[in-house]
């Protein structure tokens, strides 16, 4: 019989040492990275940690009806939101025909992302006509920005008199003069339109004034109105905060209230310039090359890069405040950088004292921050986890009673070989265990009921892949080899039936994945893991542990409590390699060729 091919396979047959050693450090680096990131245990989703759910109603804007199309693109922009900061496993859905249930899981920034997913309203760019401090510093934040320390300016307003610095919204790559602390009476000087809309134009005076002064023009009664609110609005009172703009158009002008640091301060906004729809995109990023620290970037589409080029330019001829554009979402001005210049190109960025959750929660008000429709809370309740809690531990008990029998098959049927059995599904386990662990902070990955069960169906997987080379080992001994030879000749057709199983277990696990939402993606993602983990496991550890084995006298001499006896497998007499003659030997002559 022929002997095996030698080469690179064989080279590497022959030092099985180096694959077990490989994927021994990998499970030492990949421990050591579990434990030097403080995530030890792996991230648990809203039905095994809890977390909050949230109920809301949708509510027609003029020129938007409540449709399927409208809700859908609600329910993206909302779950892109959430997931923006941060929150693993949160769920947004409809519910009916005019609802969304959000269920965000307990962890990091799910406060936050309660707090943005309630701020459903429109986002606009507005021009400051007049703003001025409004009540007395308050403790609590705002409902759609967190609160920051005295000596940096807060992403939700224009900053205060306090402040050292002021933000500021220039062209990328463009420099802005460095703005200087103003006193409490802000310089302004508003004209309104015959309209009744209010127009900014700059102040010649320089004198402090509080409120905005009337024209003499037509419109006097919706502009008397209007001064009215605002001179009358102290943000300092939540209901004076919650219907200041209440139900205001885009066309029309309003007031509004934000934060600044612990104060609020009330302003006089014009019409609004740009809509949030025309922000194609906003992140947050560090200034590497200066000293601006994190800003915030971002990028318009066509229309909305020649309407904040317009706005710009208008804004820039003016003095504080009316050199500033309010971003408005939820009637609540989030942030009001001002400008020194006319912003074109279609991008624009955003800078300050921003501290890296501030430029973060900013940057995804502005990405996520206009809904096709408006929304009303309806309900916040409390999801506890001691449903999912009995259900996990319901889970891992079968898990455990299934692994249990699998072993005692294995120990029964396959005797020794279940060493290398059970070795290989604890360093599967531990692998599993890490990643999983690691993937929590790095892509938000959280395990929820689905997830340990696809856990748990990997070990079957896992399990068929041993057997497969154990039969195919036992086939070549029952030919009469040896188990050296057997355990390299078996390898090849093991290998290619093990790779077409896994890889058709992870083309089902990458489909579920695509065409599923919520938490079936969960069990995909997990089956999908384990199937790799299995590849990775039997080509560096279970081949390269067999080799190793086969060179002990307790499996190469086919002890009857190895699984490898060649009486008990019924194996033929052993082969023996024999060599053909050169060339054809001679021999009596047939006579009926002679």
């Amino acid at each position: 019989m022929a002997a095996p091919k030698r080469g690179r396979s064989a080279s590497a047959q022959s030092k099985p040492g180096r694959s077990l050693a490989l994927i021994l450090i990998a499970i030492v680096a990949l421990t050591g990275g579990m434990f030097l990131s403080g995530h030890t245990t792996p991230r648990l989703g809203i039905d095994l940690a809890g977390g909050t759910s949230i109920t809301l109603k949708a509510k027609a804007d003029q020129g938007s009806a409540i449709n399927k199309a409208n809700m859908d693109t609600a329910v993206d922009i909302m779950n892109r939101r959430v997931n923006g900061l941060g929150v693993s496993e949160a769920e947004v859905q409809t519910q009916g025909t005019d609802n969304i249930i959000v269920n965000i899981p307990k962890g990091t920034n799910s406060k936050e992302a309660q707090e943005q997913v309630g701020t459903t309203a429109k986002l606009y760019f507005r021009p400051v006509l007049a703003s001025e401090p409004s009540g007395a510093a308050v403790k609590t934040p705002s409902p759609s920005a967190s609160s920051s320390g005295s000596s940096s300016p807060k992403p939700g307003t224009s900053p205060s008199p306090a402040a050292s610095s002021k933000e500021k919204a220039s062209s990328s790559g463009s420099t802005s003069p460095s703005a200087s602390a103003t006193s409490q009476g802000r310089a302004v000087s508003d004209a309104l339109k015959a309209d009744s809309t209010p127009s900014p134009s700059a102040s010649g005076s320089g004198k402090p004034s509080g409120s905005p002064s009337a024209s003499a023009s037509g419109g006097s009664n919706t502009a008397a109105k209007l001064q009215a609110q605002y001179a009358a609005l102290d943000c300092a009172k939540p209901t004076d905060r919650a219907n200041a703009g209440k139900n205001a158009k885009p066309g029309d002008s309003t007031v509004a209230c934000g934060q600044v640091n612990n104060a609020w301060y009330k302003y006089l906004l014009g019409p609004a310039a740009v809509d949030g729809t025309e922000v194609k995109k906003a992140q947050a990023v560090f200034d590497t090359q200066g000293a601006a620290g994190w800003q915030v970037q971002m990028t318009f589409t066509g229309g909305g890069a020649k309407k904040f080029a317009d706005i710009t330019g208008e804004l820039a001829k003016n003095q504080p405040p009316q050199n500033e554009f309010g971003i408005v979402l939820d009637g609540e001005v989030v942030s009001s950088p001002y400008v020194s210049t006319a912003i074109t190109g279609g991008q624009a960025e955003i800078s300050g004292s921003f501290k890296q959750d501030e430029a973060q929660s900013l940057a995804n008000m502005l990405s996520y921050g206009a809904l096709p429709l408006s929304f009303q809370e309806q309900s916040v309740t409390t999801v506890t986890a001691a449903l999912g809690g009995e259900q996990l531990r319901a889970g891992l008990l079968a898990g455990a009673i299934g692994l249990a029998l699998v072993v005692i098959y294995l120990v029964v049927y396959y005797r020794g070989l279940s060493i290398v059995a059970m070795a290989s599904l604890l360093v599967s386990a531990i692998l599993t265990y890490v990643i999983m662990a690691l993937l929590g902070p790095a892509i938000h990955f959280a395990l929820n009921l689905p997830a340990v069960c696809g856990a748990i169906v990997a070990i079957g997987i896992t399990a068929d892949s041993f057997i497969v080379y154990f039969e195919r080992i036992r086939d070549e001994i029952r030919e009469g080899r040896s188990l050296r030879p057997a355990v390299e000749r078996a390898w090849p057709r093991a290998r290619r039936t093990i790779l077409v199983s896994d890889f058709v277990s992870f083309l089902a696990a990458a489909v579920l994945f695509i065409v599923t939402v919520g938490k079936v993606q969960g069990f995909a993602f997990t089956l999908g893991l384990t199937t790799i983990l299995d590849v990775v496991v039997v080509f560096f550890f279970t081949k390269p542990l067999m080799t190793l084995l086969a060179r002990r006298r307790f499996f190469a001499d086919g002890h009857k409590w190895s699984g490898l006896d060649p009486k008990s497998l019924g194996a033929k007499p052993p082969l023996r390699r024999t060599r053909r003659p050169a060339g054809p030997v001679a021999g009596p002559v047939d006579p009926k060729e002679a």
